[in-house]
């Protein structure tokens, strides 16, 4: 299992990526939302947007997005951590866990990355990411 911070912005993604990385140092990688899956999620005018964005650098790894608008939070409410699980069955039990006295942002579901992904807001107030690294075995 791995955990990593993950910021959403309001489509400006790129921008704050060259900026980490001018700032620490590192390579950031870009995937559009054009040409994916989730490019009908967003208006036609997003589709140069930041589906997902990492920064791999001598400090870290950051994760940074364009939530869909409405989404994305405001600064300093734009902040999620992730869990990369290693199996199906790691990834229900973490949900379920954190989801326990908080709430369900998006359920648990096979996506176009991954065979189990779910959002929630724990009991404290903090908004997690669950991601299953693996295909499903069955």
């Amino acid at each position: 299992m791995e955990l990593s911070p993950h910021l959403t912005f309001n489509g400006i993604a790129e921008t704050v990526l060259e900026h980490y990385r001018d700032a620490i140092g590192g390579k950031v990688e870009i995937t559009r939302f054009a040409g994916s899956p989730a490019a009908n999620a967003v208006p036609p005018s997003w589709a140069g947007k930041v589906l997902y964005g990492r920064l791999r650098s001598s400090a870290g790894i950051v994760n940074i997005m364009d939530a869909p608008p409405g989404r994305a939070g405001e600064p300093g409410d734009n902040f999620m951590l992730g869990v990369q699980t290693d199996s199906e069955a790691q990834t229900d039990e973490v949900f379920a866990k954190l989801a326990e006295g908080g709430s369900v942002i998006m359920p648990l579901a096979k996506t176009f990355w991954s065979p189990r992904f779910g959002m929630v807001s724990d009991k404290f107030g903090v908004k997690w990411l669950i991601n299953c690294q693996t295909e499903s075995r069955s």
